[in-house]
């Protein structure tokens, strides 16, 4: 089969990986952004078991392989519990990968999400206190604001590094782009024993990484209200 024959074959596959890849990504971001809020206001408790054991948590995470963590996500309900609670169909991978990768991003934003609240002045709380704002209206009014502001450049790096990472979703075999541009070196439609489709896929990382750094730069700009 010659090149001009193999490259829709090829495309065509790829394009099913990269909307798989897609997917991963957009629901990790969808439910780790919102729950890495909730481990950092954990993390900072001043109940201090719940603030040990949410830094507990976050320590593990962070310091595992997300490898590892998909792997045992995946596969430890069936060899401990022998429940395969997951099923063996490309759904059940998915929703095992999307909790992975939504636990593990979340364990990375919530220190972003912490740094970022203590980086404001504890002079501003003081000043919202002494008006008679709330601790609820001084987060909301004056400190969230400020964070956001803050912690866009390091989450942006963070959101980028996910795009990537979602290929590490293929150790379960979940079928999404590195998945596909591989599956033609070991034989898939005819095709085998050719790599060029699994270099191909930087194309698709490469622009849609692209894409977001032009997305997250505007809304840099957009926030750059306090300089």
């Amino acid at each position: 089969m010659t090149f001009q024959q193999q490259l829709p074959i090829v495309l065509d596959a790829l394009n099913v990986g990269f909307l798989q890849t897609l997917r991963l990504f957009f629901v990790t971001a969808v439910g780790a952004i919102p729950l890495g809020l909730i481990i950092a206001f954990g993390s900072m408790s001043r109940f201090r078991p719940l603030s040990w054991l949410t830094r507990l948590i976050v320590w593990i995470v962070r310091g595992t392989p997300l490898m590892i963590q998909l792997l045992i996500i995946y596969y430890f309900p069936g060899l401990v519990w022998h429940n395969p609670i997951w099923g063996s169909g490309e759904s059940g991978r998915f929703l095992a990968a999307a909790i992975a990768f939504i636990f593990n991003y979340a364990c990375y934003f919530s220190e972003i999400y912490r740094g970022g609240i203590q980086s404001v002045p504890r002079g501003q709380q003081e000043a919202g206190l002494v008006l008679g704002m709330t601790r609820t209206q001084i987060f909301f009014k004056v400190t969230l604001l400020q964070v956001v502001k803050r912690i866009v450049p390091p989450m942006s790096n963070e959101i980028i590094t996910l795009v990537k990472d979602t290929s590490l979703a293929r150790i379960i075999a979940l079928q999404e782009i590195i998945w596909a541009g591989q599956a033609f070196m070991k034989g898939r439609s005819g095709i085998s024993g050719v790599i060029w489709p699994l270099f191909f896929t930087a194309f698709y990382y490469l622009i849609f990484t692209g894409v977001l750094t032009v997305l997250l730069r505007g809304l840099e700009r957009r926030l750059d209200y306090f300089r």
